[in-house]
């Protein structure tokens, strides 16, 4: 591995930690739907990344696992923080969509 794939890891690693650290910070402090939704998002997305990580290093291989099992948490890993954040959305819109009426 070069020094460009080594920084790419620890970096994105490192950024997700802090991310998702500070998201549980937030969660115990927030009662908004809509940021419990970016939270879990952001929760998700660094475990997709610790996930691709694994897989990049060869620690988890298809020998690991079932073909299908790879493919469902692979999918379920990549779709759901961006799914979280639809959820978000859409809830944020329909909290001022009421309050203007």
């Amino acid at each position: 591995m070069d020094l460009g794939n080594t920084a790419y890891i620890i970096s994105r690693l490192v950024l997700g930690a802090i991310s998702s650290f500070l998201a549980i910070v937030l969660w115990s402090r927030t009662r908004d739907l809509a940021w419990i939704f970016v939270i879990v998002s952001a929760i998700i997305s660094y475990i997709e990344t610790v996930h691709s990580i694994l897989s990049l290093l060869g620690i988890i291989t298809d020998n690991t696992l079932p073909e299908t099992a790879v493919l469902i948490i692979s999918i379920f890993l990549s779709c759901m923080p961006t799914l979280f954040i639809i959820a978000a959305f859409s809830v944020m819109a329909l909290q001022k969509y009421r309050r203007v009426k």
